[in-house]
């Protein structure tokens, strides 16, 4: 395993050389070399992170002779997961639904008795063809109907009444918006600003004084001249479906559970991996574009709050405040988990138990280990690894596509492992052999980016690249049985 470590550390070496020379203009001038350039440089490190996190988890279902085909479709579905778990919404505060619009009475009939809103009260009325209209209540009827001063213009069966707050003043230096004292909003809510004339904006609200005569709110941005006077406001409350850490268990649950089924499938039933990863490939991509509509997924404004985790730097140097290199903060977390998962495979029985098993699951069995435990966990550990990889590529992207997000990294995710000597009959496995493998993965397509290859040769020299490590994996397997033979026969 240590010889297979050297040579693929030697061939990483001799590719950056070469790529180093081959950008570099003149080629003796490395100072020159695109590929040295510190932000290609954190550029890949970052990439070698969030793939090697996924080669990490398929190397222990290699070793185990399996194989998944489903972390593309995991890495997507988690990422969508995760960006609905975490979706914000805003909505008017205690909206109530219109039933009819008889606009002959200027009457509104609500659903159910709902709030009175006593005479006088200023209203909208959204989500009917008259939308956007601002009402003011001039009687409410025994039934909970109200009737309206202005001439309604038509019928309406649907629709919303929300409450409406006239601005009293607009501080347009310090964008503060004097409101009633009872106006109960808060740090991070919106304000729905409109004119009679149904223009309307929305501005976030970033701090609130309060009085007892007034409320002040403090808006993030300037709406516009036009809303300065005879404006009226909407509270929009804000409302954060759960909160990060329980989001991130969530997703790393479900993750478990999925890495739970594929391997009781695998143990119980005798299913092929190959179907059963195969199987969870189009269910997971079918899933994740059933929950999102087929519709990009994303996270708004928390991924001001998030996104750093997957694209941030740990500054090493500065030019002034500017920083010109750094390490990619997800390199990091790739060297930890690397060293767990080097620990796991090397210094517990449970590691050599994968290890054993792998080279022959039956004599493993007969020997006492329980298989199915060992294979489930391998199952369990890829999923897991898959879903931080997922989240953490999704806060990098900040939008995923589900149909197309995630296609072919368990490509990258298999080559890399197999580079690193992993075999695909099992039984053989090193995690830095893994990571030095993505960096090989990752290094070539940067190849083809510097060197202007089209990018339609890019699965081409995938497939080349596993080839190559399954012929020399085969050929390293025969030497080594000549040689026993040999051994054995002198």
């Amino acid at each position: 395993m240590k010889g297979k470590i050297l040579g693929i550390l030697t061939v990483l070496l001799v590719l950056c050389t070469s790529l180093a020379i081959a950008t570099s203009d003149p080629w003796w001038n490395v100072r020159t070399s695109q590929f040295l350039n510190f932000d290609n440089i954190m550029n890949l490190l970052s990439r070698i992170a969030l793939y090697g996190i996924l080669g990490i988890g398929v190397a222990f279902v290699i070793i185990t002779s399996g194989i998944d085909l489903a972390i593309g479709s995991m890495v997507c579905l988690c990422g969508v997961l995760l960006s609905i778990l975490l979706k914000v919404d805003y909505q008017p505060e205690n909206p109530v639904n219109v039933t009819q619009v008889i606009a002959s009475e200027q009457t509104i009939y609500l659903e159910g008795k709902g709030p009175l809103f006593p005479p006088g009260s200023t209203l909208r009325y959204t989500g009917g063809v008259g939308s956007g209209l601002v009402l003011t209540v001039d009687a409410v009827t025994e039934n909970g109907a109200i009737r309206v001063r202005e001439a309604l213009t038509r019928n309406e069966k649907s629709g919303r009444i929300v409450k409406a707050t006239p601005i009293q003043n607009f501080n347009a230096d310090s964008l503060d918006v004097r409101l009633p004292p009872d106006f109960t909003a808060s740090v991070n809510d919106q304000l729905q600003i409109f004119k009679p004339d149904g223009a309307v904006t929305v501005q976030k609200i970033t701090s609130i004084t309060r009085t007892a005569t007034e409320t002040t709110a403090r808006l993030a941005k300037d709406p516009g001249e036009k809303y300065h006077a005879d404006s009226f406001a909407v509270l929009l409350q804000r409302s954060q479906r759960c909160s990060i850490p329980v989001a991130v268990i969530t997703v790393l649950l479900i993750a478990t559970a999925l890495g739970l089924t594929h391997g009781l499938l695998i143990t119980r039933l005798r299913l092929q991996p190959f179907v059963v990863t195969l199987c969870g490939l189009l269910i997971y991509r079918g899933v994740s574009r059933w929950l999102t509509n087929d519709n990009p997924a994303g996270f708004g404004e928390l991924q001001q709050i998030m996104g750093p985790v997957a694209s941030g730097r740990i500054g090493l140097l500065y030019r002034g405040e500017t920083l010109v290199f750094g390490i990619p903060i997800p390199f990091f977390l790739l060297l930890g988990l690397a060293f767990l998962a080097t620990i796991f495979l090397t210094r517990t029985i449970w590691g050599r138990y994968l290890l054993a098993l792998g080279r022959n699951e039956e004599a493993a069995r007969f020997s006492g280990i329980n298989t199915s435990r060992i294979i489930i966990l391998a199952y369990v550990i890829c999923t897991l690894m898959a879903a931080i990889g997922g989240m953490l590529f999704a806060l990098e992207f900040s939008s995923i596509s589900p149909s197309s997000f995630g296609n072919s990294f368990e490509l990258y995710a298999i080559a890399a492992a197999v580079l690193g000597g992993c075999s695909l009959r099992g039984g053989e496995g090193s995690i830095p052999g893994v990571v030095i493998g993505t960096a090989v993965m990752q290094v070539l397509n940067n190849l083809i980016t510097l060197l202007r290859i089209p990018q339609s040769l890019e699965y081409t020299i995938i497939g080349a690249v596993i080839l190559t490590g399954v012929l020399g994996d085969e050929l390293v397997r025969r030497a080594a049985a000549k040689r026993r033979l040999k051994q054995s026969a002198s």
